[in-house]
């Protein structure tokens, strides 16, 4: 054994000192690693971490968030990405890690892939439906240009809009369209543009250019911002094969931004020939009403009535007289019908009440026959008397009176009064 004492460090140390070693290796230093994303979080103060991991190994990762806010994508586990950074150890648990400053999707590029993922998200919500897109208006007073107001398209479509109907007022509300701050401007417009009711029609856009110089069309709060404005909005990006969020999300996409303009408002020469033919049918249509107009009032002019007007009073007492003649014989056609039907029904009637007096008279009769058979009379006829009391109660037993009681007899043909002995 050597008699040297080898130095005694912390775990700490040991840490410090590897990543010290690390930091002077250059490619340690900058080194770019390419895996599957496994395990992936998001810590509440924004930090990122998770795993990348290949067949044979895996190596832990984290992307503070000073560096995940410039993500342009969403991390997922089972992602094949390619992250770059430093590697260091993580002291309290003696691991090592990628400290990542990037992360690229591998096989597709940053930007489709935020694109593809952005649109998923907005297209399970709803943004991109027709159902909520609203109806562009005919004729619109006002129009909002929603740009830069340096940019050649914005001058494009002042002049189209000029030409086809300067009647509209068009307002500029100027807005960065390119660069970090540009997403939250146009937001920011669009949502006071609307709120204040400046305009009818709302336009946004922009000229040509690549796909990171339209990226501000792409973003979230701006696909946000129009669908939730109250005001028609037009989307105007680029040229007509660049597609982006806003196009989609908008009530109307236009190819260009001069397609925009064109689209916005009608062509004032087309409505002015439509005017004109619309004049001319209105015209021609008079002059035929006049024409029959005319024909009539000199129809009338030549008629009998207005050169000969006695003949016409004439022919119309004639008229009256029979008209009044057939009407008296018909009312003395119907009065004789009913003076017959009339007689029938009378000598109906009397037939009908003689039956009916004798068939009641026959029966009263009879009544009275039963009625006389059960009178009391009969019955104090055949020797039968009432007897009474002082106070008219009819006596109906012995019991009711007493020796000394007066009592009342009726008889047949008078009554005799009496006292109980």
């Amino acid at each position: 054994m050597s008699g040297q004492t080898d130095t005694v460090l912390t775990p700490s140390q040991v840490g410090a000192y590897v990543n010290g070693m690390l930091a002077r290796d250059r490619r340690m230093a900058k080194l770019s690693v390419q895996g599957e994303v496994s395990n992936y979080t998001v810590s509440n103060k924004g930090h990122h971490y998770f795993t990348l991991k290949d067949e044979e190994g895996s190596l832990r990762c984290v992307m503070f968030q000073g560096r995940a806010q410039f993500l342009r994508f969403q991390l997922r586990d089972g992602m094949q990405v390619i992250a770059s950074g430093q590697a260091s150890v993580y002291i309290p648990s003696g691991q090592y890690q990628l400290r990542c400053n990037t992360v690229q999707p591998d096989g597709i590029g940053e930007l489709a892939l935020a694109f593809e993922q952005l649109k998923e998200k907005l297209d399970r919500e709803g943004l991109f439906d027709p159902a909520h897109k609203k109806p562009i208006p005919a004729i619109p007073k006002r129009i909002a240009l929603i740009t830069s107001p340096t940019g050649d398209a914005v001058h494009d479509m002042i002049e189209i809009l000029g030409k086809r109907w300067p009647m509209a007022e068009v307002l500029i509300v100027p807005t960065r369209v390119q660069g970090k701050e540009a997403p939250g401007e146009i937001a920011a417009a669009i949502r006071w543009a609307d709120q204040h009711q400046i305009a009818d029609l709302l336009i946004t856009g922009r000229g040509g250019g690549s796909v990171e110089e339209l990226w501000a069309f792409n973003e979230e709060v701006v696909a946000r911002a129009i669908y939730n404005t109250e005001t028609p909005i037009m989307a105007a990006v680029g040229h007509e094969p660049d597609v982006t969020i806003a196009d989609a999300v908008a009530d109307f996409r236009a190819r260009t931004p001069s397609n925009a303009a064109e689209e916005a408002v009608p062509d004032q020469a087309v409505v002015r020939r439509a005017l004109l033919q619309d004049q001319k049918r209105l015209e021609g249509a008079l002059l035929r009403i006049l024409g029959r107009y005319r024909q009539n009032i000199n129809r009338l002019a030549n008629s009998r009535s207005m050169t000969d007007p006695a003949s016409f009073f004439r022919e119309k007492r004639l008229r009256l007289t029979h008209q009044h003649s057939k009407l008296l014989h018909s009312m003395e056609r119907a009065a004789s019908g009913n003076r017959e039907r009339l007689n029938t029904l009378s000598a109906r009637l009397s037939s009908g009440m003689e039956r009916t007096t004798s068939r009641k008279r026959e029966q009263m009769r009879t009544q009275a026959a039963a009625l006389d058979a059960m009178s009391p009379l009969k019955v104090l006829a055949r020797g039968y008397s009432v007897v009474q009391r002082e106070d008219g109660k009819a006596v109906l037993s012995t019991k009711d009176v007493q020796t000394g009681d007066k009592l009342k007899l009726t008889l047949t043909d008078g009554s005799v009064n009496c006292r109980v002995l």
